[in-house]
């Protein structure tokens, strides 16, 4: 009797060690089953403003006066184990001020593409991507300060072509992508507005950058018009209140030249408060935006309060010239002030 209480028990320990395997293996393939399925998600802004004044600095976004409005961004975006897709929607001025040189078919697009993971390293992108250049984005929820730059309202907002992006290590990456003309969305061309005709442009462009632990030297070269383009995006945790940002660039084509340097330092209060600056310093050789050729000094200092998806950002902004390149109630002037505040609302 006592050797057939031994063999059940036995029997029964087994079971029990069996069972308790295959219960773990089940919880593991359902784990990684839940960590697969694909995914479908929503998310965006909202942002509107106020701004003092109707003179405003010749850079991208935040320039209409009195209470005026931003853009409504919606991105939709589903994602699976090897493949997904990403379909960024904007509307609103700031939305008709970051998407140009489309039709209006699609000029509330500003990013389409799909994307395929080829293995845990490598990753191929097709379609409209924001650039990959430069310290600042469309994006106002992005940004830590509201108004944006000379060097990213002068340089490329979006891409249209192929790209890869490796991971060579945990910290060093490089991409690598052929491009359309910039900011031409839809084709490598466009129709002519006094013929009606249609353009092709010859040539594509190349684009590639290189991430070396958090620090990224950008480059972009090509097209129609022989641009090269070497820029520098990076930053720093000086403590774990204190962040310095830095963006440095230099871009060449056939009709004009430009260059620039800003820092960002940014410092947290509180979780709910910081205060951030950039200084710029900007050349324009040639007849590409606000000015001609000439340098141009921005100070600009923002505010940010936020409570949950909401932000309110009061901003101060001083820019200065080398020549009268303004406008203001008197006629031309070589100095601009502005105050403007902003409210986003992310989701």
């Amino acid at each position: 009797m006592k050797q057939l209480t031994n063999k059940s028990l036995l029997f029964v320990l087994a079971l029990t060690v069996a069972f308790t395997v295959i219960s773990t293996e089940e919880a593991k393939a359902q784990e990684a089953e839940a960590q697969e399925a694909p995914t479908f998600s929503v998310s965006g802004t909202v942002d509107t403003y106020f701004r003092s004044s109707e003179y405003a600095p010749g850079t991208s976004f935040a320039n209409l006066s009195g209470f005026a409005l931003g853009m409504a961004n919606v991105i939709l975006s589903y994602e699976g184990e090897k493949h997904g897709f990403v379909a960024d929607l904007v509307y609103g001025p700031r939305g008709a001020d970051a998407v140009f040189n489309s039709t209006q078919s699609s000029s509330i697009v500003n990013q389409l593409y799909v994307y395929y993971n080829v293995s845990e390293k490598l990753t191929l992108t097709l379609g409209n991507f924001n650039t990959f250049l430069g310290y600042e984005v469309i994006s106002p929820a992005a940004n830590f300060n509201y108004s944006t730059s000379y060097m990213f309202s002068y340089g490329p907002f979006s891409h249209t072509g192929l790209k890869a992006d490796v991971a060579i290590t945990d910290d060093v990456s490089l991409m690598l992508g052929v491009l359309n003309q910039t900011d031409y969305t839809e084709r490598n061309a466009y129709v002519d507005e006094n013929t009606d005709d249609l353009v092709v442009f010859d040539d594509y462009m190349f684009g590639a950058q290189l991430g070396l632990y958090g620090q990224y030297i950008n480059f972009l070269s090509g097209g129609d018009t022989s641009v090269t383009q070497i820029d520098f995006t990076g930053g720093i945790d000086i403590t774990d209140s204190f962040y310095l940002g830095v963006n440095a660039t230099s871009f060449e084509d056939d009709t004009i030249e430009f260059s620039g340097v800003a820092l960002y330092p940014q410092y947290s209060f509180s979780d709910s408060f910081a205060l951030g600056a950039r200084y710029e310093a900007f050349t324009e050789n040639g007849s590409l935006g606000a000015f001609g050729d000439g340098d141009n000094t921005s100070i600009t200092i923002t505010g940010s309060y936020s409570s949950g998806n909401f932000t309110l950002k009061p901003e101060f902004r001083i820019d200065t010239a080398s020549e009268k390149f303004y406008v203001d109630a008197d006629g031309d002037t070589d100095s601009l002030s502005s105050f403007v505040l902003a409210a986003i609302y992310s989701f």
